[in-house]
């Protein structure tokens, strides 16, 4: 995107936000997705936008939400025909057991639907438990784990998920993977971008 496009748009969804208006905040990451492309909308403008906001007093933390669920409503209403659902092609999303914030997710199921591809979002906080019988029952061919914070990014339980599902690939997105990873075939890729989370989704359903 053009750094003027950028900025407008920044400010756009800022007015939006601090209006408390996540109405509006939805429509504008609409039109934004629409005309740049998911993945330019969130990594230029939303990603860094959500960054800016530290929760330090009593309305930033509203304006906070405001943005950050006009953001999902957005993302989710992006690309979706509920009566006509795509295929989700061998992929899983899910938000690491424990949390609860997980937009990237939101966003990577809007990239996939941009390149019509669906997905199985199974949402935040999903226990490990849950997870794990969740793909032994659907058999996806690629999984991908989100965290947000080191609190919930537990490198070793997802190792542990890659060793227990062979020929299932694991993905770990999200910037609470901060734990290493073991140096082996068997650990699990950090994706670090939405455009290499997309493309890692697409190879792994088959796609070019």
């Amino acid at each position: 995107m053009p750094a003027g496009a950028v900025e407008t748009a920044r400010k756009r969804l800022t007015a939006a936000a601090e209006d408390l208006d996540d109405n509006r905040v939805a429509g504008l990451v609409l039109d934004l997705a629409a005309e740049a492309g998911v993945v330019p909308a969130w990594e230029q403008v939303c990603l860094p936008l959500l960054g800016t906001l530290r929760g330090d007093s009593a309305a930033e933390i509203a304006v906070e939400h405001a943005l950050s669920e006009g953001v999902r409503v957005g993302l989710d209403v992006f690309g979706r025909e509920p009566s006509r659902p795509l295929p989700a092609q061998g992929v899983l999303l899910a938000g690491a057991e424990h949390e609860t914030h997980c937009l990237g997710l939101h966003a990577l199921a809007a990239a996939l639907r941009e390149r019509g591809r669906g997905a199985l979002h199974l949402g935040p906080a999903l226990p490990w438990s849950a997870l794990t019988s969740a793909v032994v029952r659907v058999r996806p061919r690629v999984v991908v784990v989100w965290s947000q914070t080191p609190l919930t990014g537990r490198a070793y339980r997802l190792v542990r998920l890659r060793r227990d599902l062979p020929g299932v690939r694991v993905l770990a997105a999200g910037p609470g993977w901060i734990e290493p990873f073991p140096p082996s075939s068997a650990a699990p890729q950090r994706l670090t971008t939405l455009g290499e989370a997309t493309l890692a989704c697409l190879a792994a359903g088959g796609a070019t």
